[in-house]
């Protein structure tokens, strides 16, 4: 019996162990994930058109100085980056980490940034330095603000909204087209919609953390448990939404079935 006991322990703590080596091997097994996004609304020009989606890096690195990182957004040669939120942690406040990341990323292609609630906790003078930091990097960081992007002779709005009010996003624009969302929680997604953007980009779940086969995250922030914007492409009434995994970890360390992505999103008129 004594025997039998000791297997068993053995075993159950082999299990645990595997478990914990294959939590940390995934938690740096960064993806490029692509997603094809269809508009009726989308003009003709932008079809095509290539956004590099990269949320929650919560001052990871994948690779010395997040060279992993760099050259998988390099790679993949978006026509924009999109960082939708928590670039810094507000446990974790040395702003060296993003400011390099996004020092290299606009070498590859124009950045767009918005804030999310870590970078809204940290101290003014903190929160300052970073949006200044990024500025002069060549970041463009939106403050419930946009701006238009055109090809040939079309236009569509790019949008972006500070972490807060999601009913402030109704105010950012008044463009008559094709409009595109930046920001972090997807849980207003029917705020969103009302609001009448076409496309929302989004982060803050990170999956769901711990990601169960069939059942997908676990537990999300705002959403609570099962949540049900977790993790890709979502549609609401004329609006959809793309929710990236994320890239970094906050007050619980590790995933699990949930590994680190970037998002490739296609443009299809």
């Amino acid at each position: 019996m004594k025997k039998r006991r000791t297997i068993i322990v053995t075993a159950v703590a082999a299990a645990i162990l595997l478990l914990l080596v294959w939590a940390i091997v995934d938690n740096y097994a960064l993806e490029l994930n692509r997603i094809t996004v269809s508009g009726e609304r989308l003009p003709e020009a932008f079809d095509g058109f290539r956004i590099a989606h990269v949320s929650d890096l919560h001052n990871a690195e994948m690779g010395t100085n997040n060279e992993k990182l760099i050259a998988m957004l390099r790679q993949a040669e978006p026509d924009i980056i999109a960082i939708t939120g928590d670039l810094m942690d507000s446990r974790d406040t040395d702003p060296s980490v993003a400011l390099h990341f996004c020092r290299e990323a606009v070498k590859i292609a124009p950045v767009y940034y918005i804030t999310g609630n870590h970078e809204v906790r940290l101290d003014s003078e903190l929160y300052t330095r970073l949006l200044n930091g990024l500025k002069a990097a060549g970041v463009t960081v939106f403050e419930d603000t946009s701006v238009i992007l055109t090809r040939d002779d079309a236009s569509i709005c790019l949008a972006g909204h500070q972490w807060g009010r999601a009913e402030l996003v109704a105010e950012i624009t008044d463009f008559d087209g094709y409009k595109i969302l930046l920001s972090h929680t997807p849980e207003d997604l029917p705020v969103y919609a009302a609001a009448g953007y076409d496309l929302v980009l989004s982060g803050h779940a990170h999956g769901g953390q711990f990601r169960l086969p069939f059942i997908g995250g676990l537990f999300a922030p705002g959403q609570g448990f099962f949540p049900k914007y977790d993790s890709g492409l979502y549609q609401y009434r004329d609006t959809q939404m793309v929710v990236s995994r994320g890239i970094g970890n906050s007050l619980f360390p590790l995933r699990f079935n949930n590994p680190p992505e970037v998002i490739l999103i296609t443009l299809e008129a």
